[in-house]
This record gives structure tokens, sequence and C-alpha cells, in this order.
């Protein structure tokens, strides 16, 4: 198999923005801070409608006002991802269309869930996403939620398609990332899915993270990345592991209810979820106004 080396979409730190709510839908004015917010702070590429901005409770209405408004604030500044995830391959596909429609600059698929597709369907999936668009697509594997992991020989078949130039990897293996650089170097650009893992998978070759602790923040992931990809891990290593505290806040419970207590302690907007999601418990959310202050 050829390796075809595929140019990035970013390099660096991208933040999976949370998506701020108000009682009767989306928070636009506080969505519009925080996106200048994170272009202030240096941020190479931003997220929209992934799992931290709760997609999976997103009307499609929602979805395609998040994706417009976001494309209008930054303006060609830096790359705009937008998810298009669903367990419906028609849906996805309509997804991927109109994201390109309303301003994305990239997408982000990630494996269809509870349905647990064959692993000939699961490639079908994504394949007929990239036929869909013109856009790159960035698979995202994290069988944690998912309950399927992609494969190496996933990664191989998926990544000859010319629009399919990345993977979100989140299942957290660094056996299984050691061979997917091996087997495919750059034909495949790989991104940290796990803000724990941004050094091990950067000294890996990995191209930056996608992120959720960079909502909360930016300076120091954007910092971190830009050291792993100077090749200065001494101090990268520094970085990750002052970052840790807070890292394991933000996952004590499940995202993205811990960085919207966050964002919301930091004065940036309402801590409004959507069910099932909840808040936070009052233990972790006094753990996380302890931590504040010391992240920049």
């Amino acid at each position: 198999m050829s390796k075809i080396n595929k140019k990035p979409i970013f390099t660096g730190a991208a933040t999976a923005l949370a998506t701020p709510f108000k009682e009767d839908g989306i928070d636009f004015s506080a969505f519009g801070t925080m996106v200048e917010h994170q272009l202030d702070a240096g941020i190479d590429a931003l997220v929209v409608a992934g799992t931290t901005g709760e997609a999976a409770t997103l009307e499609d209405s929602e979805r395609f006002a998040l994706t417009e408004w976001a494309a209008e604030i930054i303006r060609g500044r830096v790359p705009l991802i937008v998810g298009v995830g669903s367990n419906s391959t028609k849906r996805a596909v309509c997804y991927a269309k109109k994201a390109r429609e309303f301003g994305a600059n990239a997408l982000l698929a990630v494996t269809p869930y509870y349905n647990k597709g064959t692993r000939e369907g699961i490639r079908r999936h994504f394949l007929a996403i990239a036929d869909a668009t013109s856009l790159p697509v960035i698979l995202y594997n994290v069988p944690s939620r998912t309950g399927v992991d992609l494969s190496v020989e996933d990664y191989a078949v998926l990544s000859e398609h010319p629009n399919i130039v990345a993977v979100k990897e989140a299942d957290g293996n660094i056996n299984k990332l050691a061979d997917t650089r091996a087997r495919l170097g750059d034909a495949l650009t790989v991104y940290a899915g796990n803000d724990s893992e941004i050094v091990p998978t950067m000294a890996l070759g990995a191209k930056g993270v996608i992120s959720v602790v960079s909502n909360i923040s930016p300076v120091s992931t954007v910092r971190l990345c830009h050291l792993c990809l100077d090749g200065n891990f001494k101090e990268a290593e520094k970085l990750q592991l002052t970052l840790l505290p807070l890292i394991r806040l933000l996952f004590a419970e499940t995202n993205p209810a811990p960085v919207k207590c966050a964002l919301a302690l930091s004065g940036i907007y309402p801590p409004h979820l959507r069910l099932p999601m909840a808040p936070v418990s009052d233990a972790l959310a006094e753990k996380i106004r302890g931590a504040l202050p010391f992240f920049p």
C-alpha cells in the first residue's frame, strides 16, 4: 500500500468548544465571546458540534446556525472544524454537505455509535461521508463512548480516500498509535484525543490535539503543543504534568458537565446543560473552583 502524504488541517491545539445554552436555545452572544477569547489566546483551530459541544442534543437548525455563526466570527483566521457524526449514515452525509455550505473548513466524523456496525459497514459509513464532500475529514475514534474501536487496518483502508486525512485518536492505546504511525506515516495525520496524553501522542508524531482543557486553559494548551512541535519534550512534559490535575477534574464526571462548570465559574457563561447531561456534584464544583486560578 502506498503512502500518500497529506497536509495537516492544523498543527498545534484545536479547542472542542462547549456550546453555551440559554433556556430557549443557543446563547450566540456568549459563543461569540468564547470564540474571540480562543482566538486571542492563539488557538490553532476550533471545533464546533463535537462531543464537548453536546452535538447529540442539538437540533439540526441549531447545528447549522452554530456553524454559520462560527464561520462569520472566525473569518478564516483559523480552520473551522465541524462535527458531523451520527449513527445514521444518511444523516451524517447530510451534516457533511450542510457543514460546507455554512462555512466549515474540515469535518470531524465520530465512529457510528450504538448500532455497532460490522467492520465493513463502519468503513462504508466513513467513505460515504468522504464521498459527499470535498472537505477534509478527520475520523474520531472514541471507543469509551461509541462501543467500537477502529483498527490500524481500518485506518489503512480509509486513508486511501483522498478526503480522509486525519484521525482524532482517543482510545488511549499507545501501542496501536505506534503501529498506525509506522504503517501509515503522514498518509493519516494523528491528533491526540485525550488531553492527558498530548506529549506521548505527539512524541510519536501526532501533529497536535483536539482538546477539552483548552476551553479553560487555551494559552497553556497551545504552548504545550508547540513545545512538542519544536521538539522540546522536556519542557512539554513539565507543562503536561502541571495541567494534569485540571485535566483529571474535567473528566471526573462525564464531559462536558465539568468543563461547563469551569466556564461558568470563570464568568464566561452560565452552565446550562441539556438532559441527559446534568450539573456536576457540589464536591467536584468546589474542586474545580479551587483549581481555576492556576491555569491561563
